[in-house]
């Protein structure tokens, strides 16, 4: 169970959307530092908010920005990307980035931060995933955070020996660009972000953000033919 009131915070993706709600949700809550990355450098004058640069693709990114940010204590890894397209027809090379970013970014910032993380008493490290990595029919979104709900559930045993809360999280539809073109009901980041952190302060390992989201886990048990995206709808 990891506060966040007076911790240091890293926040990937924070420039906006999702990522936005979650630098202003923790800094509501009394966080003491907030390392906002985005892949391009921004300003954000408040206290306490540090904006850094990250490309999540580049380990030599990920780890200078693990040399500026030796005081962190918990780690949001939030930066994704959304890259439509058929997995049997699409471009390779869009499919091959979304699993980079959206599998690789997190596994590199976890081997980066892991050891600060332990240094500053273990903390927590928190990793967004989707209810589409639970229903087929996304594409390369949807099978790369599959493989990142795996690679969070093993990080959470390796990690586990220097008392690192790791929490995995799932969502439906979440009102950003990136996802302005689908028509179905979206959550705010606001309020997407309020529950990520009511339970990493309750001491979750997994935070189910919406009823999508939780009638899509309840369904595992199912059919398989019954986990595709038409049934998020």
């Amino acid at each position: 169970m990891v506060a966040v009131a007076g911790r240091v915070v890293v926040v990937t993706g924070g420039r906006r959307g999702l990522g936005a709600a979650l630098v202003d949700e923790v800094l509501a809550r009394g966080a003491q530092k907030v390392y906002s990355t985005a892949r391009s450098a921004y300003v954000d004058d408040r206290p306490g908010v540090v904006a850094a640069e990250l490309e999540v693709r580049s380990a030599e990114s990920v780890a200078a920005l693990a040399e500026v940010a030796t005081d962190a204590e918990i780690v949001f890894n939030n930066a994704g990307i959304l890259l439509p397209a058929p997995l049997l027809t699409g471009d390779f090379e869009r499919a091959t980035v979304t699993f980079d970013v959206n599998v690789f970014g997190p596994l590199r910032m976890a081997r980066a931060f892991a050891p600060i993380l332990a240094a500053n008493g273990g903390g927590a490290l928190v990793n967004m995933h989707s209810v589409l990595s639970w229903l087929a029919g996304s594409g390369a979104y949807g099978a790369s955070k599959a493989a990142a709900w795996s690679l969070t559930n093993s990080l959470r045993l390796e990690l586990a020996r220097q008392n690192t809360q790791v929490v995995g999280v799932h969502a439906g539809f979440i009102d950003t660009e990136m996802v302005s073109a689908v028509e179905l009901p979206k959550a705010t980041p606001a309020d997407v972000a309020a529950r990520i952190v009511d339970g990493l302060e309750f001491g979750a390992t997994e935070v189910l953000a919406d009823d999508v989201t939780v009638a899509a886990k309840a369904a595992l048990s199912g059919p398989v033919e019954s986990l595709t995206f038409s049934a998020a709808r």
